[in-house]
């Protein structure tokens, strides 16, 4: 998973961070308390996804002081997915846990998280079982936990919990995008990842202001939508334009039928509106599958030929010297 290939660490603890200038400091003292009893070694990768508030002088300053912690500076705001994961692909830890930078989650489930995890599983889902937000905010956590598990038949009752643990091969950084944050749990086990869920805190917010709300939903729908495309056609785009085109057939060649029976029963003229139909379908099923073998291009060129990031990063703090950036 990491940009090196390599595994140099046991633990890699990753949070995005927008706008957190208040709460970076005891975040990081908190969570060097915590991993550092563990028993492995470990690094604690920071992304700054654009901050405005001066967040990006305490990441430096917190790098500065702890040569555990590394730092990646984005050019610009690129949402919380993509600041995961650049996170996740320069992470070296053969664990990798990402949580929240607002100290909502507790570092002291980190351990609990980690010793799950070595028990088989790929992902280990936090459960905000007592959350500490409104309650609009939960009823609309739960119907999308609902949707989601449903569809994808991952029985998880918190997708939107950041704090989750992986192991470092459980899912491929760049092929994250949009809202996928929230689905993460549903694509590691789209990769054949078993996961397993845990009861983790949940703490009020004590600085900052939340970034969450109510114009997310609309794109947590569309990820929604996407996420069942991902689980039955993410290698076989082909296959779902196919399935529609067959859909579109089936209708224009029903309404064809239909138009021509009530011409002969009723003595109407509909079977040229049935013809017009079955044939305005048939050139839409066409269409639909001569895109199709397009996209099944496309995907195909970009497992064998693509190797871009989709995130633009200005500089790095404590990684390896070859790619590092002074603070």
């Amino acid at each position: 998973m990491s940009a090196t290939g390599s595994h140099n660490f046991g633990l890699s603890v990753v949070i995005p961070i927008y706008d957190e200038a208040d709460n970076v400091q005891p975040l990081v003292e908190d969570i060097l308390r915590e991993v550092s009893a563990l028993d492995m070694s470990f690094e604690i990768i920071l992304v700054n996804d654009g901050s405005r508030d001066g967040s990006g002088e305490r990441l430096d300053a917190a790098a500065k002081a702890h040569p555990e912690v590394k730092v990646i500076h984005f050019a610009h705001n690129c949402g919380q997915t993509l600041a995961l994961a650049a996170g996740m692909h320069e992470a070296q830890g053969r664990t990798i846990v990402c949580m929240d930078g607002d100290r909502q989650n507790d570092p002291a489930d980190i351990g609990p998280l980690v010793e799950k995890l070595d028990e088989g599983y790929a992902c280990v889902s936090g459960w905000r079982q007592d959350r500490r937000d409104t309650g609009l905010r939960q009823f609309v956590s739960r119907v999308a936990n609902t949707i989601v598990g449903r569809i994808t038949g991952v029985d998880v009752h918190d997708l939107g919990c950041t704090l989750k643990a992986y192991r470092a091969d459980a899912l491929e950084p760049r092929e994250l995008f949009g809202e996928m944050h929230r689905f993460l749990a549903p694509y590691v086990a789209a990769r054949g990842g078993r996961v397993a869920e845990m009861v983790v805190r949940h703490h009020p917010r004590t600085a900052g202001v939340s970034k969450y709300g109510m114009g997310r939903i609309a794109r947590v729908v569309a990820d929604m939508l996407l996420i069942q495309v991902l689980f039955q056609y993410r290698t076989r785009p082909s296959h779902l334009l196919a399935k529609m085109a067959q859909y579109m057939v089936v209708s224009g060649g029903t309404l064809f039928v239909l138009g021509l029976l009530m011409d002969l029963v009723l003595d109407t003229s509909l079977w040229s509106l049935g013809f017009m139909a079955a044939l305005v379908t048939g050139v839409g099923a066409c269409v639909l599958l001569a895109v199709g073998v397009c996209c099944e291009l496309v995907m195909r060129n970009r497992y064998l030929l693509g190797d871009r990031l989709q995130w633009v990063v200005a500089r790095r703090v404590n990684f390896d010297s070859s790619r590092d950036d002074p603070a």
